[in-house]
């Protein structure tokens, strides 16, 4: 009888124990909500906040466009498929689009011909253009962002710039049908004076290429500033190819202009 009256005094003390434990642990978990609370709401008698931190990814700009975002996200999604033929196809349209802007500045009639010499030299440097700003994506890596990104400006400038303004006009030149000695006549008229004013601009466009866009929109983002700079470099190769024809045939400009006669002619012959 002893055993079992201690047997029943236990459990009935486990029993009563329970119920404490549970109310303990709810008070605990009540007071920590109301910790928080308090935290997140702020001290009211000092009117200062407890900093929280921010678990919001913040997206770019351009994916919080709207109907504008759904187009960059597609080219992304190209460019990672299909890295080649998105660079093949983006610089068809850069180079069709800076030349429609360049013949509607010029203020002639449309040629389409020239349109077509314009496409097929931007598509056939589209994927060695790429594979150089990869390159320089990959390398001139230094601790100091700052002379990394000043290398990688001064690098494509002085190495890339001079040889793609060569390579653009050179093949303008040929496609036109000139000769290589007309094409490099072409060359040394065209490249000093687009070199120079490329110094004005693609420095300034490369630095923020590198430093606030993303990789894979590098390109695309090139590809609108280029749409400018093709425009002018297809006008300057066509004031070249007319200076170069015009200084051809000045003997015949000055034979004809011989043949004609001259109102003052006219009049002599009249009177006698």
């Amino acid at each position: 009888m002893s055993v079992f009256a201690c047997t029943a005094g236990r459990l009935t003390l486990r029993r009563a124990a329970r119920p404490q434990a549970s109310s303990l642990t709810k008070r605990s978990k009540s007071s920590a909500v109301e910790k928080t609370s308090l935290e997140s709401a702020g001290d009211a008698t000092t009117g200062r906040t407890i900093p929280t931190p921010d678990t919001i990814l913040q997206q770019p700009l351009w994916r919080r466009l709207g109907p504008v975002s759904k187009v960059f996200n597609a080219y992304g999604r190209a460019q990672k498929q299909r890295t080649y033929a998105t660079q093949f196809c983006t610089s068809l349209v850069i180079y069709f689009c800076g030349d429609l802007s360049a013949q509607a500045i010029g203020g002639e009639d449309y040629n389409a011909w020239r349109t077509v010499r314009n496409v097929v030299i931007g598509g056939l440097c589209s994927i060695p253009s790429y594979n150089w700003f990869m390159y320089l994506e990959r390398s001139f890596n230094y601790p100091s962002k700052i002379l990394s990104l000043a290398t990688k400006v001064v690098i494509n400038q002085i190495a890339f710039a001079p040889l793609f303004i060569s390579y653009f006009f050179g093949m303008q030149a040929l496609l036109s049908g000139d000769t290589f000695a007309e094409a490099w006549e072409r060359i040394k008229r065209t490249v000093p004076v687009s070199f120079v004013n490329s110094c004005k601009l693609w420095p300034a466009v490369t630095a923020f290429n590198f430093t606030y866009v993303h990789p894979q929109y590098r390109a695309l983002f090139a590809g609108l500033i280029a749409i400018g700079w093709q425009s002018y470099l297809s006008w300057l190769n066509q004031r070249a190819a007319d200076e170069e024809r015009a200084e051809k045939c000045p003997e015949a400009l000055s034979s004809e202009g011989q043949a004609a006669p001259t109102g003052r002619d006219v009049v002599v012959d009249v009177n006698e």
